[in-house]
């Protein structure tokens, strides 16, 4: 994780949320000492240590955090996950925003981690897609990571994905592979997305890095794959949920690529119990 980036993104949003003062917390007098106590509220991976230090190390004078549980580590309902301690109003400035993510980074860990239990596949990995709450990105993809899964590219930035657009549009996998290749060079992976038998064949032919079964069932993925170099790795995606991810454990691909582990995952429920001193 980009630290730099993490402080950037936590002063924007600390600045959304307190804007120019923190009127509640005036009932406080200026060194009132207190501490908060991050609790679980139900089963999951845990996934958000980085934010807790990082944003209450920037709001928080003299600061004093205790973390009782680390990243892609398991939690039960009811346990204490960090005992922060220092100045109360700065800590109840902090918290609300340090929370929200946590929540939300320990929902897409624990929803990781009951896809790769699902899959239960020695070769085939679980990855995430590009489908990521905008400002987000870097943290729900560590977040994917922590539950036991794996990257896909970042952006349009770091890898080329040729979709059924780009092929119409350069009028071939053929065409497409070979326009793209001579204009990012050889250090970037072209990933063709394919459809049918004939499309497979093709992207083999144009020497294309990654092959995505897109929309293709288990049964069909295992006969075509058997016609795939080992040196081009493949994956499948589209429409796949963890209610049918299992029929997939055989069908050979590298990778299976889930949008719903960032897009449709629900929060882990975390509350912050706070004692004045």
């Amino acid at each position: 994780m980009n630290k730099l980036k993490l402080k950037q993104q936590l002063e924007q949003f600390f600045v959304e949320d307190i804007g120019d003062r923190d009127v509640s917390s005036t009932i406080f007098h200026e060194k009132q000492a207190g501490q908060i106590d991050f609790v679980a509220k139900a089963d999951g991976i845990f996934c958000g240590e980085e934010i807790i230090h990082t944003g209450f190390s920037m709001l928080v004078d003299n600061v004093e955090i205790e973390m009782h549980v680390h990243d892609g580590e398991s939690v039960t309902k009811q346990q204490i996950l960090a005992t922060i301690s220092g100045n109360v109003a700065q800590l109840l400035q902090s918290e609300r925003v340090i929370l929200n993510l946590i929540q939300r980074m320990s929902g897409i860990a624990t929803q990781t981690q009951a896809a790769v239990s699902i899959l239960n596949s020695q070769h085939t990995k679980i990855c995430d897609t590009r489908k990521t709450t905008p400002g987000l990105r870097m943290l729900e993809k560590y977040a994917v990571r922590c539950g036991g899964g794996v990257n896909h590219r970042y952006g349009l930035y770091d890898a080329v994905m040729l979709k059924d657009n780009h092929i119409a549009f350069a009028g071939s996998i053929t065409k497409a592979v070979e326009a793209v290749r001579q204009r990012v060079g050889h250090m970037v992976k072209i990933e063709v997305e394919i459809e049918t038998k004939a499309q497979m064949l093709e992207a083999i032919e144009a020497q294309a890095d990654v092959i995505m079964f897109d929309n293709r069932q288990p049964e069909e993925i295992k006969m075509w794959i058997q016609e795939v170099p080992d040196t081009i790795v493949t994956e499948a995606s589209g429409g796949i949920t963890l209610e049918r991810l299992a029929d997939y454990r055989e069908a050979g691909v590298d990778y299976i690529s889930l949008g719903f582990l960032t897009h449709s995952i629900s929060s882990l429920d975390i509350s912050a119990k706070v004692t004045i001193e």
